[in-house]
């Protein structure tokens, strides 16, 4: 039988020291020791331990500092702090700086062991995701996009077959979804990844701005060209432009821009001048085009100019099951931005992120995950720092659909949702759903694991 976990117990009384690691060696525990702080600096590299027992109290390094020391070197481990009754204040001080929990002096055995076994289980969840995420940058060889939805695995390995080609592309989505990013992708797996990836949004730009930002003007070509201006398309010679909102440029740009995909020339505004440029195009927009050239707003031949590869990014809504993951990696993003160190999400707030419609799509979930680390003052962000409208369960919380969607999103999604309604009790959810609380404890360890310090609320609480 494998150990049940590897504990370091530092301690400067080598009774307690000794005490200690017998009890834990009989619980099937692999255990080291250490006399004090800076002697247990010199074993957590070798040791490698799941959890650190350490005493509040000790000469030299005590038990915050080796702590805060052990968390400068990005230890992995899990900190449990023991300490004398009379000064709990300084224990919880420690569970503020990021202690998984602790113990009062003289300890009672059977806590001692509920504690260790759930701190173990603590660290072995934050290592889970750190190989997780590992995996993701991995698989994901362009970028940092989270794709564990069947959908989107599917979505990123088309790009990875079309990066690498001459040919246009169009990317399809609602605002949000991220199609500037796969857009960046696509660039940086060209061969024109070491040229420039130059960017216009089309929508914000007059008719005349739009023309002469794309194509460049000539000295005098109209009020206010003082000199002549090189256009996105020379800016980006020998690498991508990336048209966002393409179904926006007027029908006169349109010309030229269809022009450019048959002839690879272009001339600027207000010159008579040919240029050549090798330029690839990526074009976005969260508008259906043929709707657009029903309506005579788009013309129909440069429609399929452009539309070579189409790929489609499916909305937040639709693939549930890769919440949890951008969760985790915004709330990483931002408290390191603000300089907070926040383990995770509770399992109520994750349950509304979950059930939420997300309408705004990643970009809201991104807003949102920002706001909740500026307002979370402890180790996890809850369900109050979220926007009201996930706080308060009012976002349209909807199933995922069908077809579309895996067995794995139905179950998350009733899962969830039901654990919402009963407020995180587990054993009414169980009740409701008819499978065992065990089971839905399981499922959140399952749905949790990338997020760091997805915390467990206990089986039987709110009961």
């Amino acid at each position: 039988m494998g150990s049940r976990g590897r504990i370091l117990i530092v301690d400067d009384e080598a009774n307690a020291r000794a005490a200690l690691a017998e009890i834990l060696r009989e619980e099937g525990y692999t255990t080291e020791t250490a006399a004090d702080g800076f002697k247990a600096l010199g074993k957590l590299e070798e040791f490698q331990p799941d959890v650190v027992l350490t005493d509040l109290k000790m000469p030299g390094l005590d038990g915050i500092g080796l702590m805060e020391k052990a968390q400068e070197a990005r230890t992995a481990a899990t900190f449990v702090v023991m300490t004398a009754f009379g000064t709990i204040s300084s224990a919880v001080e420690a569970v503020k700086k990021g202690a998984y929990n602790y113990l009062t002096k003289p300890l009672d055995f059977q806590v001692l062991e509920v504690v260790v076994e759930r701190a173990v289980e603590q660290a072995r969840l934050l290592q889970e995701n750190s190989r997780l995420r590992q995996k993701l940058r991995e698989r994901n060889a362009f970028g940092h996009v989270i794709a564990s939805h069947p959908g989107m695995v599917k979505l990123i390995r088309l790009v990875e077959q079309v990066a690498p080609s001459r040919a246009s592309v169009l990317i399809v989505g609602e605002t949000g979804t991220g199609k500037e990013l796969i857009a960046e992708m696509i660039h940086r797996g060209s061969p024109r990844a070491k040229a420039p990836l130059v960017r216009l949004n089309c929508a914000a730009l007059s008719e005349s701005l739009l023309e002469s930002e794309l194509f460049g003007h000539e000295k005098g070509a109209f009020t206010g060209a003082v000199g002549r201006r090189e256009g996105r398309f020379e800016q980006a010679n020998g690498g991508t432009l990336f048209l966002d909102e393409v179904s926006e440029i007027p029908l006169a740009t349109q010309v030229k821009l269809l022009r450019f995909l048959q002839e690879r020339t272009i001339e600027r505004v207000g010159g008579n001048e040919t240029l050549k440029v090798d330029v690839r195009i990526i074009a976005a927009t969260n508008k259906d085009l043929r709707q657009r050239i029903a309506e005579g707003q788009f013309r129909e031949d440069l429609y399929y100019r452009l539309n070579v590869v189409t790929l489609e990014i499916p909305p937040l809504r639709q693939r549930a099951s890769d919440i949890p993951e951008l969760a985790a990696f915004f709330l990483g993003r931002y408290a390191e931005e603000n300089g907070k160190r926040i383990e995770g999400f509770t399992d109520d707030a994750l349950a509304a992120l979950a059930a939420y419609n997300w309408p705004g799509n990643v970009r809201e979930l991104e807003n949102a995950v920002e706001r909740a680390v500026v307002l979370c003052e402890g180790p996890r962000v809850e369900r109050r720092h979220l926007p009201a409208s996930l706080a308060a369960g009012g976002g349209e919380g909807v199933m995922p659909p069908i077809p579309g969607s895996t067995i794995y999103d139905l179950e998350k999604y009733a899962i969830l949702r039901t654990l919402e309604a009963c407020k995180g009790s587990t054993s009414k959810a169980a009740t409701i759903l008819g499978i065992s609380p065990r089971k839905i404890q399981y499922k959140l360890h399952e749905y949790t694991s990338s997020v760091p310090g997805a915390r467990r609320e206990g089986g039987e609480e709110g009961a």
